[in-house]
């Protein structure tokens, strides 16, 4: 792949092109013509004009990406030589999770440094605020070190507070993580240094998908959050308030019917924990346990009536069934539903997500088999 770190370099910092405008124009000349990304950029511009439907900006940035090619090439025998390697969305290597979250928007490139196959482990994601309180960090290290016993990698932003916390307590008690840069990968020198033994020990992963030599900047941290969310398959909101990076993720995994887990917070916290868990996040205890009985303050009732049309008990079904299989009557006493049988039927055999299972016992859960979108880039 060395050999073509150039042309994934150009492809994916088109300026101003979008992750599913780059990554549709890929599935074209990759999948559908079957051709790598150099023989693209070797076409004449004739051929780009007969093959690709591209607008005369579009075409303009193409014949400018093509004159960095150079540079490119330059930048990337310097990543390689200094350990660095590119994971462009077409390969192998790539996180599943990325794919599975994102579908045509996501990042065309990662740029790494440590151990690429922690990638295809079990990941979580522990995120919360830079000022967190107390509590908060201590469920963060404590669900970290749950993780590490269990095999899971940790992932972090290296953002003071939750991330920061995350990150020390997996490499503390012996876990795997990977750090997500708000940053180009060759600025992240003084943190090569600093976990440079975790690196080489195959414990740490550093990601990044942004130019190699950007700096930090505002905008970067902010389009850095949801690659965190992105490569983890459970998200475990420390503390969160109404804005920020830590409540859109969380709320746009919830959309997403992925697993959002948000600590019950104490009754003295001024957080927006229990607004998230409203939403349809779950809530967990200090240990990551589900606390399925548990309504946030606001939530109207202690069951969910069918005559909301916008109710949520669909969004807590899915978020259910994702830790496994459940009978009918189990899922209806777990959330403590209050529906007619034939609604929650009729819903059970009719989301696309949910696989029933019949065996002695009916029972449903989440749909594990790969998407069409994987089967595009895989």
């Amino acid at each position: 792949m060395i050999n073509e770190a150039a042309y994934w370099m150009a492809l994916a910092h088109l300026p101003n092109w979008g992750n599913q405008k780059r990554n549709n124009l890929i599935i074209k000349f990759y999948h559908e013509l079957g051709l790598t990304p150099e023989a693209f950029f070797n076409l004449t511009e004739n051929a780009w004009k007969s093959n690709f439907e591209l607008s005369v900006k579009e075409f303009e940035d193409l014949k400018a990406a093509k004159l960095e090619l150079a540079n490119n090439a330059f930048l990337a025998e310097k990543l390689h030589n200094e350990g660095y390697e590119l994971i462009p969305i077409i390969s192998p290597d790539y996180s599943k999770n990325l794919k599975e979250c994102f579908k045509n928007g996501a990042p065309t490139l990662l740029y790494i440094k440590g151990n690429k196959q922690i990638m295809s482990e079990k990941t979580i994601a522990i995120v919360g605020s830079r000022n967190a309180s107390e509590i908060s960090l201590q469920f963060t290290d404590n669900i970290a070190k749950i993780a590490s016993k269990e095999f899971k990698v940790v992932v972090s932003g290296f953002a003071k507070g939750v991330d920061k916390q995350a990150l020390e307590s997996a490499l503390i008690y012996k876990g795997q993580s990977i750090i997500v840069l708000p940053q180009g990968i060759l600025t992240f020198g003084s943190g090569f240094k600093t976990y440079y033994r975790q690196i080489t020990d195959g414990d740490l992963l550093v990601v990044s998908i942004f130019l190699p030599k950007a700096p930090w900047k505002t905008e970067l941290a902010m389009a850095r959050n949801p690659i965190i969310y992105g490569l983890a398959s459970e998200i475990y909101v420390a503390e969160s308030s109404e804005s920020g990076g830590t409540w859109s993720g969380a709320i746009d995994g919830i959309k997403k019917g992925r697993r959002v887990l948000v600590r019950k917070p104490g009754i003295e916290e001024k957080n927006a924990n229990e607004l998230l868990i409203s939403k349809g996040a779950i809530a967990v205890d200090f240990n990551g346990t589900l606390i399925p009985e548990y309504h946030a303050a606001g939530q109207r009732s202690e069951s969910v009536s069918i005559t909301e049309p916008n109710a949520d008990y669909r969004i807590a079904i899915i978020n259910l069934l994702k830790s496994g299989e459940h009978t009918f009557q189990g899922i209806i006493k777990k959330l403590n539903l209050n529906l007619p049988d034939t609604e929650l039927k009729e819903f059970l055999i009719s989301h696309k997500e949910i696989e029933v299972i019949k065996k002695n016992t009916t029972k449903y859960t989440i749909r594990t088999s790969p998407s069409q979108q994987k089967s595009l880039f895989d």
